[in-house]
């Protein structure tokens, strides 16, 4: 003979029903008729800009060095994004010009020493890549300046924060890039 169960849970009989989105109707308070100001993306106040900074570092020897920094307590800007690569000499151009077309202020591209690369010559082709950007960024309306190439040794922590304080220092300076508003692709 089958046996019936009884529901003793009273709690989901007695719970109101939930509310959704269209049983609240808006406090007409709320609905002011003037709508507020929004600023323009591309004007940026210079007292208030903080650069976006985008630094493809050496995975052997800048990126050491930046947790050397770290480790060692020594501050340097939060708005520095670090790409850690195995070589600076894998950082293609189009990393660098993609980078300042998806909003980047500057880019820094930082590795081993010349003559001491893990990969031999990594440094070399990076330095002569940057080189050549630095011919071709104005055609995008992107100012040199806001590419650098550095050398930061693995036991260079100081010297890592010391570049990162200068180079966002020297960007805010500059002012916001403006590639991305005008960029046509």
């Amino acid at each position: 003979m089958p046996q019936t169960v009884m529901n003793t849970d009273t709690r989901s009989q007695t719970a109101p029903r939930p509310r959704g989105r269209d049983d609240v109707k808006p406090d007409p308070v709320d609905q002011d008729p003037v709508a507020p100001e929004v600023p323009d993306p591309g004007i940026v106040e210079p007292d208030t800009f903080e650069p976006k900074a985008i630094a493809f570092v050496c995975n052997w020897c800048t990126y050491t060095a930046a947790d050397l920094a770290g480790t060692s307590r020594l501050t340097y800007p939060d708005n520095v994004r670090l790409v850690r690569v195995m070589c600076t000499g894998m950082v293609d151009t189009q990393y660098v010009i993609k980078a300042f077309l998806e909003g980047a202020d500057a880019v820094l591209v930082s590795g081993c020493h010349p003559g001491d690369c893990h990969y031999i010559n990594g440094n070399y082709k990076a330095r002569r890549r940057i080189m050549l950007l630095r011919q071709i960024l104005p055609r995008f309306g992107i100012e040199a300046a806001r590419l650098r190439l550095t050398w930061i040794g693995a036991s260079d922590g100081i010297a890592f924060a010391q570049t990162m304080n200068r180079f966002v220092a020297q960007i805010k300076d500059l002012g916001p890039c403006q590639a991305r508003m005008h960029a046509v692709i």
